[in-house]
């Protein structure tokens, strides 16, 4: 394998991480460490970004395969991108913890009650 082999398969696979992460950061592929759909609209817009950046700074120096394959790749997170940011503002990394809590007030709510009716009858 030459260099120039080396470096379009090196490629590829730097597109493809970055495809993956930015659709678990889209809610669309569950994170391999917890086994749950988490959304984080602002980390895959950066994702986006960023192989937007790659587009833009190797422009000229690609071959064909590979610009057809980052020009996809972008396409299609977009898209996705669109579809999810039009959909109920998903809570933020800040907003989780507080809604777990008042979760967990809203079920301890509802043992307390569940417990208060036996005492009462």
């Amino acid at each position: 394998m030459d260099e120039n082999q080396r470096n379009e398969i090196m490629f590829t696979q730097l597109v493809l991480m970055f495809h993956t992460a930015a659709m678990q950061q889209l809610g669309k592929l569950k994170n391999p460490l917890t086994d749950k759909i988490e959304k984080d609209l602002q980390a895959a817009q950066n994702s986006i970004d960023l192989l937007d950046m790659l587009r833009v700074k190797t422009k000229g120096n690609l071959g064909g395969e590979e610009s057809r394959l980052l020009t996809q790749v972008l396409q299609e997170l977009r898209l996705n991108y669109v579809d999810e940011a039009r959909k109920a503002p998903a809570p933020t990394q800040e907003q989780r913890p507080s809604e777990s809590t008042s979760g967990t007030e809203g079920q301890s709510g509802t043992d307390e009650s569940t417990h208060h009716n036996p005492e009462q009858a």
